[in-house]
């Protein structure tokens, strides 16, 4: 897995004022929290910050966070974007430990899609519900993304949270609610028009 680390300020002044001086300086105002240890308000870099965002594995891995240069493991939790030019306005890290269970959501990676059965041999359409998940598991069992291997899935199959094969360690956070939360993720349906035929 790939290695992050971030340096980051710890900041005094709070508010919607002190943010925007900080966006004014090109820091992006951020905060620590969890475990044992009070909420710590910090800002980024905004350059470094961004450098780090266009990395998928950011959203989904420990991040060594160093702040006034004492490291501590930490995941994105929440991020604010600019609602029309997107770029990070706010941040949230929660500290982890390797003894306690995180909640973390993670990208979803469907394979041959493709070559499915319900595609290649019966011309459907796959339909992507949702791209990420969130999962619960120990900071070492963390994985960057969840593969959903579509190749034996036929045209009318819905693929549900429950057909995920995960990996060891980690449970769907949904799923550990009961059966009435196995969503949708993906499906392979007929073409819009009628059905159709399976090749020859």
């Amino acid at each position: 897995m790939t290695d992050f680390n971030l340096n980051a300020v710890a900041r005094d002044q709070q508010g919607k004022g002190a943010s925007r001086r900080l966006r004014h300086a090109n820091l992006v105002p951020a905060v620590i929290y969890g475990g044992e240890q009070a909420p710590q308000s910090i800002s980024i870099a905004f350059k470094d910050l961004v450098k780090v965002l266009e990395s998928e594995a950011f959203y989904s891995h420990i991040v060594n966070l160093s702040v006034d240069g004492q490291v501590q493991p930490v995941v994105l939790k929440a991020l604010q974007r600019h609602p029309a030019k997107n770029f990070p306005m706010h941040a949230d890290f929660l500290r982890v430990d390797a003894t306690h269970t995180i909640n973390v959501r993670v990208p979803l990676h469907f394979i041959n899609q493709e070559t499915s059965v319900g595609v290649k041999q019966q011309g459907g359409i796959v339909s992507i519900i949702a791209n990420d998940v969130e999962i619960i598991t120990l900071p070492g069992n963390l994985p960057e993304f969840i593969e959903v291997d579509l190749a034996q899935v036929e045209v009318g199959t819905v693929v549900h949270l429950s057909d995920i094969k995960l990996p060891e360690g980690v449970k769907i956070a949904a799923l550990e609610q009961g059966t009435s939360h196995d969503n949708a993720i993906a499906n392979i349906h007929a073409p819009a028009g009628g059905s159709q035929d399976s090749a020859e």
